[in-house]
């Protein structure tokens, strides 16, 4: 069944919410917290499950939209297969959490027939909040929402700056580094790096490895609004509701893929 964009809520909303959770987030960022074990074997905390309370019921009141949640989905929890939909991660680099060395994001998108059309990424101990739409991308800190700053790519430049997962660097990843003229090789965590590539400090984000559809839809938004892209290894856009449960397929999981600014990243430097 398809849902209408009719009760998309703004930009601006989903930045609220954002910022909503994120003050929760660092309530218990603050305390002596204990993360436990998914079923498959990932570390949750409180936080990742307060977050996304949050995050779903104001999600709730302002839009009858279906929500394809994290911790809703490691718990059985699957709305009706939709065309528009949200794609959240309350709380996206728990083991940066865990870690408490701040690299950890909120991220919550709209889905418009495969494509994440509206999206945020809040990086709450860094205090700074990312968005994207149809009307392009910014930044701004989460104190002073108002004052933003415009996000663009940067040109493709001779040598080009990496950035890659902190936590999830595969060897894979290496290799399809190697075919560049690198000038710098950075690790990141969380979502962040879409960000990064957004706000033209990387121009390369590799991932070959695995990731779910909520780890990637809000900072691939920001990207887009950015002038980047995201491309799976045969070239295509990376899409978003490719399986829902009962389809065939990995439910909600992403193919290996290149996030970038004006970059080929097929064709080597």
């Amino acid at each position: 069944m398809s849902a209408t964009t009719s009760t998309a809520p703004s930009l601006d909303a989903l930045a609220q919410i954002a910022v909503a959770a994120g003050v929760e987030i660092m309530r218990i960022y603050a305390t002596d917290f204990a993360p436990h074990a998914k079923g498959d074997g990932s570390p949750v905390t409180l936080a990742d499950e307060a977050a996304e309370a949050i995050i779903s019921e104001r999600l709730q009141a302002v839009s009858g939209l279906p929500i394809v949640a994290e911790e809703a989905v490691s718990s059985g929890h699957v709305p009706q297969k939709s065309d528009v939909f949200f794609l959240v991660d309350p709380l996206d680099g728990t083991k940066e959490f865990v870690s408490r060395n701040g690299e950890f994001t909120v991220n919550i998108a709209l889905v418009e027939d495969g494509r994440p059309v509206m999206g945020v990424v809040l990086a709450p101990a860094l205090g700074v909040l990312y968005a994207g739409d149809r009307f392009g991308a910014w930044r701004a800190r989460t104190e002073t929402l108002g004052a933003r700053e415009a996000l663009q790519v940067r040109a493709a430049p001779g040598a080009v700056k990496v950035v890659a997962s902190r936590s999830h660097l595969t060897d894979e990843t290496r290799q399809f580094v190697e075919r560049f003229t690198v000038d710098s090789f950075v690790s990141s965590g969380s979502s962040l790096k879409f960000c990064q590539v957004a706000e033209g400090a990387a121009d390369l984000y590799p991932r070959l490895g695995r990731t779910m559809e909520w780890d990637t839809a809000a900072g691939d938004a920001v990207l887009r609004a950015a002038g980047g892209q995201v491309l799976t290894m045969d070239g295509a856009a990376l899409t978003y509701g490719k399986c829902w449960p009962g389809e065939v397929g990995d439910t909600f999981a992403n193919p290996h893929f290149v996030a970038c600014g004006t970059l080929d990243p097929f064709v080597s430097s």
